[in-house]
């Protein structure tokens, strides 16, 4: 089954140090037998090629597919030009990771902590985002940003976003919230983070809709307490699991 779980799920196990990239792949591959990584770039030690040619290794070793690349610190949006320059070659640089490790989609964020987008960030992160998205087409993956904080979390913002970047290889990484801000940004979904809160309460409803707008990608798990991590993940894999062998 297309099931993923992503990386940023074991945060608790890495910050205590006992499981790191390749722990996870094992795990994926072993302990929760899936076919898929999803990887948080908070597990990548670097972005350099010696580096990344390892992880390639083990990734094909396990007959594992990357469905995303989760990008934290590469956001569009800062006030500061400076920052804005560091986090754009940070975003190239992690752009350049996906190709090498064959990653399906990359979520970068757009930024900005408001809750709106002025216009000038509003231009700067949609010249971006289509610069990206070329990109991507050109090298077979989706680009797009995750609707979990700041501005992103407001679901008119992200169709607004959506419908002015405008390109086949441009998504969202759709964050379920289990609202009707979910069906807003179903059409651009490219992945998914199905939390714990949603595994216990609107499961099956966001799932339904999600599929019947047309989604096709992987049902991507993501866990957030930091406690108990490899037994709380199986129960949310066995619970997407079970939607998934209904239909």
């Amino acid at each position: 089954m297309n099931i993923s779980i992503a990386s940023y799920s074991f945060h608790g196990l890495l910050r205590e140090g006992k499981i790191d990239l390749f722990g996870y792949l094992e795990s994926c591959k072993y302990r929760y037998h899936l076919q898929t990584a999803d990887i948080w770039n908070g597990m990548l030690l670097s972005v350099e090629d010696d580096y990344l040619a390892k992880v390639k290794e083990a990734l094909d070793e396990r007959e594992l597919t990357l469905v995303n690349l989760c990008v934290d610190g590469a956001h569009i949006w800062e006030d500061d030009p400076e920052e804005r320059e560091r986090n754009y070659r940070h975003a190239l640089a992690y752009l350049h990771a996906a190709e090498v490790l064959g990653a399906r989609t990359v979520r970068i964020d757009a930024g900005v902590r408001a809750d709106t987008f002025t216009d000038e960030q509003f231009e700067w992160i949609v010249k971006r985002f289509r610069e990206y998205a070329q990109r991507a087409f050109d090298n077979g993956y989706k680009v797009g940003p995750e609707n979990h904080w700041g501005a992103e979390v407001i679901p008119e913002n992200m169709k607004r976003l959506c419908e002015a970047v405008n390109h086949p290889a441009f998504g969202v990484l759709l964050h379920f919230r289990g609202n009707e801000g979910d069906r807003v940004m179903a059409p651009w979904a490219m992945h998914t983070h199905i939390s714990w809160t949603i595994t216990e309460s609107s499961l099956v409803e966001s799932m339904t809709m999600l599929r019947d707008a047309g989604y096709t990608g992987c049902w991507g798990v993501e866990h957030h307490s930091g406690q108990h991590e490899y037994s709380e993940v199986a129960i949310q894999v066995a619970k997407v699991r079970d939607v998934l062998s209904r239909w």
